[in-house]
């Protein structure tokens, strides 16, 4: 799907959401990246295979 240089990370990369953004709907709480993967304010994920990932927001410090 990434059509411009340098290429971004594929879906199935560990590093998937670091793809660029190429829709963005702040007001519905999702992203589309470059790769296919729709991405939620959340934290979750949908991938191009219809796989999805939970949310996973990192966990509060505590000091």
């Amino acid at each position: 799907m990434c059509t411009h240089a340098p290429h971004c990370p594929t879906a199935d990369s560990a590093d998937h959401e670091a793809a660029a953004v190429v829709a963005s709907h702040p007001e519905q709480g999702w992203s589309l990246l470059c790769n296919g993967v729709l991405l939620f304010e959340d934290t979750g994920e949908l991938l191009p295979d219809g796989r999805a990932i939970a949310p996973h927001r990192p966990l509060a410090v505590v000091a």
